[in-house]
């Protein structure tokens, strides 16, 4: 892989490296924010995934993570949000093709010969970051709309590899909310048993790990009662028994301003998970 920005920060390092992915066919850009411990010994990875429309910029620009990732030891990896390039299948619309992964594996054309972002975050990125950066094996996930979608779903799927999971206004049922449904009938078809194997409501009620959720909504969120309905994943918890801490932020919108208002509670909750 190749490191292609290299910033001093927090006594740390802010980098972005590129890489070509053999899981997605294309060239792919991810943000590594390495803490000043990482110059002496191996440290857990926060594995966070961003929204709609957003790069490996995002994040590492907007929610001042670095900060307490510094103050915690803990390295945050930040990836693209879906294939990209020339030859990868795309949308004009900003919630479908590239931006918009959905984190899932696609199994529809043209989608499916790129668009393996589900394998691309479970497997082959910590395999690369694992092996190439000074990072150990622990790992937690965290993300923001779309992302925190894909954050609860990738650790709900995969039992066993992530110690924490936390999410900021996740699409938490995507199955039954208009950005989901036009995302999963494109990528995965019209049959909705498909869809159940992304849809963190369903999935829980099958989970055979009890890795307690941290969700944080913000109350003045446009996108609140139309596309994120968490009191979908509160009923879906209650269900399955399911240990959660779902918060609501009154006054707080959807954006990184919200997200940078409560990143630092996140990255010590996953702390305390990845290092104790």
């Amino acid at each position: 892989m190749e490191r292609i920005e290299h910033r001093a920060c927090f006594g740390g390092w802010q980098d972005v490296y590129r890489h070509d992915s053999v899981v997605l066919g294309c060239a792919m850009n991810f943000a590594v924010y390495l803490p000043p411990q990482a110059e002496q010994e191996r440290l857990p990875v926060l594995y966070w995934l961003s929204g709609l429309t957003c790069t490996e910029q995002n994040f590492i620009a907007k929610a001042g993570a670095q900060r307490y990732a510094a103050e915690h030891g803990v390295i945050v990896v930040a990836p693209d949000t879906s294939p990209r390039g020339a030859g990868v299948a795309d949308d004009p619309a900003y919630d479908l093709g590239q931006g918009a992964g959905f984190y899932l594996n696609a199994t529809e054309q043209p989608w499916a010969a790129h668009y393996r972002m589900h394998d691309y975050v479970v497997d082959e990125l910590p395999a690369l970051v694992e092996a190439a950066l000074p990072a150990n094996s622990v790992r937690g996930i965290s993300g923001h709309s779309m992302g925190g979608h894909g954050a609860l779903t990738i650790a709900l799927r995969n039992p066993g590899r992530y110690r924490s999971v936390s999410a900021f206004a996740p699409i938490v049922a995507p199955a039954r909310v208009p950005w989901g449904e036009r995302a999963f009938t494109a990528y995965l078809g019209p049959d909705r048993a498909d869809w159940a194997r992304y849809d963190t409501t369903e999935l829980l009620q099958t989970a055979s790990e009890r890795l307690p959720l941290l969700v944080d909504q913000g109350g003045a969120d446009e996108f609140l009662g139309t596309q994120l309905r968490p009191e979908l994943l509160r009923e879906a918890c209650a269900k399955a028994n399911h240990p959660l801490t779902l918060r609501l932020h009154p006054g707080y919108d959807h954006s990184y301003y919200f997200v940078a208002s409560f990143i630092g509670e996140h990255i010590a909750w996953h702390a305390k998970a990845l290092k104790g």
